[in-house]
């Protein structure tokens, strides 16, 4: 297998071990609620918190990994978050869940700017749709895994609190594998005789970056300086806020959904809410295919392909008659699909723009300003269930998520899909690539 791909791997499997730390809270949310007694408002504003230190850590974790490698900033971020994720076991009050839960976005917050730079350093622009769009298929497998697997646990355990003790573990593991297998460039790679020069040169020609004599120039102003005068930017970086307030603002509520509006189980509710995530490991592949191989490299197509594809669906989800579980897990599936469509081409579009002398803090900029969709969506989806004598219901949440998706349709129509000119920006850049680039 070419090193890339093993890289890939690598990366992949360190994100698992992430999600697995996040997703596992957010599994357990109904129960975190009734062990500390905690109002709906207030488990939104425990689970907005993480989105709202997540998006802050986007601006330092990509400054820091175009300075300092992103191999460093992945081992520190997994520390961290993997500390922080025993700690939770031990919370006893909403204090200190909030406090949590803020240190826990700190940390993963650093994780992936740094890995979608690993990416983008090691995959030619030709492989980048099917590269970005099988590292994307993290958050679909994590989230059909986990919860099933964490409530599992949870009951042989006797409890979600031991549950995250055992998850500590699995970031000891991630560290190892960091420094064993992952370079932070093909050429430091090469240097260490980790990969064939034929290889190196397959990458390195397919590469979209500054001249050798200029890349040692570009500071954090001239990096600021391309991307916030590129109206572009801005527009996919409100269309990222959106595609993370759907995604995050529905896995955070989806377990609370099941288990109080539908009042299954709690292992039956692991089970259903992994449905969406089955179906989203099938839409991210197949977003990645279809910007590699059908659109030739554009994200648009299929970016509002998923908004208007997801609009009736977050509509409908949650007036499905209690009881009809067969067109509930119909719905649930058509969610988990659509919703994550997206997926397999949103990260690939700062990649096929910027140099990648500045796709670190292109990624972190607007990741973190994307991320703050996933801060704000769960955050007013608290606010909008409705209980009553009846019940406990959805419907209002999931009417907000599809308002979202609109919003996001606008935002991906404005977005320019030609290659930025680099050289009115930084004095002269030139693309690595055998294909001709257009201008705009």
């Amino acid at each position: 297998m070419k090193s890339r791909w093993i890289i890939l791997i690598i990366v992949w499997l360190l994100y698992i071990i992430n999600y697995f730390d996040r997703t596992s809270v957010l599994t357990f949310l109904p129960l975190i609620r009734e062990d500390l007694n905690l109002t709906h408002g207030q488990i939104g504003t425990a689970a907005s918190v993480f989105f709202f230190a997540y998006a802050l850590a986007q601006f330092s974790a990509g400054w820091l990994s175009d300075r300092i490698g992103p191999k460093k900033v992945i081992g520190i971020a997994i520390f961290v978050f993997s500390f922080i994720t025993f700690v939770t076991g031990l919370v006893k009050n909403f204090t200190q869940f909030i406090l949590i839960r803020l240190g826990l976005g700190l940390g993963e917050g650093h994780h992936f700017a740094p890995a979608n730079k690993t990416i983008a350093n090691w995959f030619p622009k030709e492989e980048k749709g099917r590269a970005t769009g099988f590292f994307s298929t993290t958050w679909a497998v994590a989230p059909a895994i986990i919860p099933v697997t964490v409530t599992w646990l949870a009951a042989s355990l006797n409890g979600w609190r031991p549950v995250f003790y055992c998850l500590a573990v699995f970031g000891i593991l991630g560290i190892f594998l960091l420094f064993y297998f992952i370079e932070n460039t093909p050429k430091e790679a090469l240097e260490k005789g980790k990969i064939s020069k034929d290889e190196f040169e397959y990458i390195n020609s397919g590469l979209i970056q500054i001249n050798d004599e200029k890349s040692s120039k570009i500071s954090t102003k001239d990096s600021l300086r391309i991307l916030l005068k590129d109206a572009s930017f801005w527009s996919y970086s409100f269309a990222l806020f959106c595609v993370l307030g759907i995604y995050w603002g529905s896995t955070s509520w989806i377990s609370s959904f099941l288990y109080e509006q539908y009042e299954f189980s709690i292992k039956t509710m692991g089970a259903l809410a992994s449905l969406p995530y089955v179906a989203a490991f099938f839409a991210m592949m197949t977003g990645g295919w279809l910007m590699d191989r059908v659109f030739k490299g554009r994200v648009k197509p299929v970016l509002a392909a998923s908004f208007i594809c997801s609009i009736p669906i977050l509509l409908l989800i949650a007036k499905v008659p209690q009881g009809n579980n067969g067109l509930l897990v119909l719905m649930l599936i058509l969610l988990g699909f659509f919703t994550n469509l997206s997926f397999g081409v949103v990260y690939g579009y700062p990649q096929v723009r910027y140099p990648k002398e500045i796709l670190g803090s292109a990624v972190g900029i607007s990741n973190g300003i994307g991320q703050f969709g996933s801060f704000i969506a769960p955050l007013v989806a608290g606010f909008l269930v409705i209980k009553n004598a009846e019940g406990i219901f959805y419907t209002q949440v999931f009417a907000f998520f599809s308002v979202v998706a609109i919003v996001g349709l606008i935002f991906t129509l404005l977005l320019s899909e030609k290659t930025y000119n680099y050289e009115e920006k930084i004095g002269g850049v030139q693309i690595a690539s055998s294909s001709a680039i257009r201008k705009v």
